[in-house]
């Protein structure tokens, strides 16, 4: 689902088990400035997975945060989720999408319809 309503510790809970640090601080503010979100809740209500899109919102956007929960990882979800937040993408009228990810994923976002192509990072 695209711009669900989400607590602002729900990302940061979400961060955690996937073993990520939390980043507290980063919540309200990303949902404030990115473009769009998508996340998807278990039954229960608990939030098991989250990725966002951000950007100026023309011609390019920056894909980040892919995060499913662990107990829920391999059933698709996290393409699911990626797929869907292209889709959005396209129809805001982004023609590039970037990300930057571990190399190991390089298989699950070429799946996601990802060409892969050289580029670089920088990092404090």
């Amino acid at each position: 689902m695209v711009n669900i309503s989400i607590d602002n510790r729900e990302v940061s809970d979400l961060r955690e088990k996937v073993g990520w640090d939390r980043r507290d601080q980063d919540y309200p503010i990303l949902f404030e400035r990115c473009n769009f979100w998508a996340g998807a809740r278990h039954h229960d209500g608990e939030l098991i997975a989250f990725g966002y899109v951000c950007g100026m919102g023309l011609q390019h956007g920056y894909m980040e945060d892919i995060l499913v929960h662990p107990d829920f990882q391999g059933q698709g979800i996290g393409q699911m989720l990626v797929k869907r937040l292209l889709e959005e993408a396209e129809q805001a009228g982004l023609d590039i999408v970037t990300l930057t990810f571990e190399e190991e994923r390089t298989g699950f976002y070429e799946k996601c319809g990802f060409k892969m192509s050289g580029g670089g990072v920088w990092r404090k």
